[in-house]
C-alpha cells in the first residue's frame, strides 16, 4: 500500500505542477489592501436598508438605465431586456437579445445595450434589435461589458477581454494579462475605434461631467482609469482612484458631482498573494472548480467626487443581503442597484448612503 500511496501523491503533484493549462499568467504585485476598520472604506451595514423590486422576474439584472419618464430598463441572464415601472412594479418585456445583456444606456435613438455575447446593440421602442458594432481594429469583441453615452451622442464601451468570453470569466482573472479595451462608437458614421487597450478586465464605463473624460473600471487592478476626451490631456490616461478594497464593477455619474461605483466582492488575501507568482496561479487553476474560493455574500458601493475622492460608502453582509452589487444608478432621491446573479433589483434612498 505504501508504494501505491507514494505513487498517487507523486501523480497528484505532477498534475498540479506540470499539467498544461490554457492560460499564461502574468506577474503583478498589488498594493496592500486599504484599511476597512476605519477611514473612507469603514465597514457598515447601510445597504441593509435596500428593498428589492421585481423579485424573481429574472436572474442577473446587471445593467440599469432610465428613460425621461423614470422607467427602469434592465437585462437578464436569459437575454430578456425589460422595462420596469418602479412605482407600480409593472414589468414589460422589450426584447430578447439572444445573448447576455449587461450594461445599458438610454439615448435619443433607443436603448443601447452592451451584450457580452453579441456586441454593442440598440433596441428601438418597438423592440427591434440592431447590431451597432462587433469588432474594432479587426479584433472581434469577446466580452462587451458596459456602455455610456457622451453629450455629443458618441458611445463609450468596454470589451472586458479580447481573449476570453463571459463563459471563461475566471480565465482572465487567473491570467491577469491585461486584455481589456475601452472603445468608442460613433452612431453617425458607424465607426468603432479602440481608445485604450491593455486594461485588466475593462468593466464599468461612465462619461464624466461635460464629456471631458470617460472612466473605465479595471476590475483586475482594483482601480478606475480615466481617459481624457477634451483639454490639454486629451488622448491620455491617468488613474482616477486605485487600491480599492474590492473588485470594481460598473460605475455611473449622477450629474450632481458624484460617481457611483459598485464593488463586486472584497479583495481576497489569497488571490493577492498569488498575483506576483504566475506558477502558483497555474496550480490553483488546475484544482477542481469546487475547490476554487467563492466570494461570501457581501454588498458594497462607493461614491466618488470628480477628483476621485471617496465621499461615501455603503456595505452590507449576511446571508440575506442583496449581493453581489454590480451596478449603481441614481434616479431622483433613490439609488438603484443591479446584480450579476441576484433575482431582483434593489432600491434605497440616497440619504441612507450619504448620511454621516
Amino acid at each position: 500500500m505504501k508504494p501505491l500511496f507514494v505513487a498517487v501523491i507523486a501523480l497528484l503533484l505532477a498534475y498540479l505542477l506540470f499539467w498544461p493549462v490554457p492560460i499564461s499568467p502574468q506577474s503583478w504585485t498589488p498594493p496592500d489592501a486599504p484599511a476597512t476598520d476605519a477611514g473612507p472604506f469603514a465597514v457598515n451595514q447601510r445597504l441593509k436598508a435596500a428593498e428589492v423590486l421585481a423579485v424573481d422576474a429574472g436572474v442577473g439584472p446587471e445593467g440599469l438605465a432610465f428613460d425621461d419618464e423614470g422607467m427602469l430598463y434592465t437585462g437578464y441572464l436569459d437575454g430578456r431586456v425589460v422595462k420596469l415601472d418602479p412605482a407600480s412594479g409593472a414589468l414589460t418585456e422589450l426584447a430578447n437579445t439572444g445573448g447576455r445583456p449587461l450594461g445599458m444606456v438610454m439615448t435619443e435613438a433607443g436603448l443601447v445595450v452592451a451584450d457580452a455575447i453579441n456586441g454593442l446593440l440598440r433596441i428601438a421602442a418597438d423592440g427591434t434589435v440592431t447590431t451597432l458594432s462587433t469588432q474594432s481594429d479587426a479584433r472581434p469583441f469577446r466580452f462587451v461589458d458596459d456602455v455610456d453615452a457622451a453629450p455629443d451622442g458618441r458611445l463609450y464601451f468596454s470589451d472586458a477581454s479580447y481573449r476570453y468570453g463571459a463563459d471563461q470569466l475566471m480565465h482572465d482573472f487567473f491570467e491577469h494579462a491585461g486584455t481589456g479595451r475601452l472603445l468608442r462608437h460613433d452612431p453617425a458614421t458607424g465607426i468603432t475605434e479602440t481608445l485604450v487597450d491593455g486594461l485588466h478586465f475593462a468593466n464599468g464605463v461612465a462619461v464624466g461631467p461635460n464629456g471631458d473624460y470617460v472612466l473605465v473600471t479595471e476590475t483586475g487592478r482594483y482601480q478606475v482609469t480615466r481617459y481624457w476626451l477634451n483639454g490639454p490631456q486629451s488622448g491620455t490616461t491617468d488613474v482616477f482612484i486605485d487600491n480599492l478594497p474590492g473588485f470594481p464593477d460598473n460605475i455611473s455619474y449622477d450629474d450632481d458631482g458624484r460617481f457611483w461605483l459598485a464593488l463586486y466582492a472584497p479583495r481576497d488575501p489569497v488571490l493577492d498573494l498569488t498575483l506576483p507568482q504566475p506558477w502558483l496561479r497555474k496550480v490553483l487553476f488546475r484544482l477542481p472548480q469546487w475547490m476554487h474560493p467563492e466570494p461570501k455574500p457581501y454588498a458594497a458601493i462607493v461614491a466618488l467626487d470628480t477628483e476621485g475622492r471617496v465621499v461615501a460608502n455603503a456595505q452590507a453582509s449576511g446571508p440575506d443581503v442583496f449581493a453581489p452589487v454590480t451596478s449603481v444608478k441614481r434616479q431622483g432621491d433613490a439609488l438603484y442597484l443591479g446584480s450579476l446573479s441576484y433575482p431582483g433589483v434593489a432600491r434605497l434612498p440616497v440619504s441612507a448612503v450619504t448620511a454621516d
